[in-house]
């Protein structure tokens, strides 16, 4: 009878010690449970912390690009261009007029052969063909070619004394310019609405600008040989 007893209380110890290490071993699988539960998250926590930004790239998204493209039109100024071209005809028709001068004392305008005081009319008919027109005017006799911009005026003798132009490139020419490089004329006529500025080139020949009033430019020039514009040859 003791020993049934004695086998009963060692069961029973057997017994409580099996369920007190079957809750130990329950607890510490509930441990690492827990604990494998927690670790994606704090891996999850540090995976979706906020970045660190580079300070470089924000002021190149947001710095301007238009302010350096207009700076150039503010600052250019408009009135250069203008000084360089006044400056630039004034020394064209300063170069002009003082070869208008030279050709005069040789009874000469630019482009025409034919000098006042040398030239016959006889020549140019030769060479150029009959005027457009022909005319008595004043002391002589006018040939008119029209293409070439050109009057000759000649006497009786076929002898030219007068030779005018009305090229357009002095028809650009003003009174001031002509001041300005020639000085003040020799003598001023008022023929009509034009004005007659007279320049003596040489003891020979002068050279005449004609202004009409209307326009304030020249309207054409005469290299003039006085001498031979008396008809010595009349009957």
């Amino acid at each position: 009878m003791m020993s049934v007893q004695i086998k009963l209380i060692a069961g029973s110890i057997l017994l409580t010690g099996m369920i007190g290490l079957a809750g130990c071993s329950s607890n510490n699988e509930a441990a690492n449970s827990d604990s494998e539960a927690t670790a994606p998250t704090e891996t999850a926590v540090a995976a979706t912390s906020v970045p660190e930004v580079s300070p470089a790239s924000t002021p190149a998204a947001t710095a301007p690009e238009t302010a350096p493209e207009t700076a150039p039109a503010a600052t250019s100024s408009p009135t250069e261009p203008d000084k360089d071209s006044t400056s630039s005809n004034s020394q064209n028709s300063d170069k002009q007029l003082k070869e208008l001068f030279e050709l005069a004392k040789k009874g000469k305008v630019p482009g025409v052969k034919y000098a006042a005081h040398t030239g016959l009319i006889d020549e140019v008919e030769a060479d150029w063909g009959k005027p457009d027109q022909q005319e008595s005017a004043g002391k002589g006799i006018y040939a008119t070619y029209t293409d070439k911009h050109v009057v000759f005026g000649f006497n009786k003798g076929s002898l030219i004394f007068d030779v005018r132009s009305s090229d357009s490139a002095l028809q650009k020419l003003t009174l001031k310019q002509i001041e300005a490089t020639l000085g003040k004329p020799d003598d001023t006529k008022v023929n009509g609405e034009d004005k007659i500025y007279t320049y003596q080139a040489n003891d020979q020949y002068q050279l005449k600008f004609i202004i009409p009033s209307s326009t304030g430019t020249v309207d054409h020039i005469s290299v003039f040989s006085e001498q031979d514009s008396f008809n010595n040859m009349a009957g």
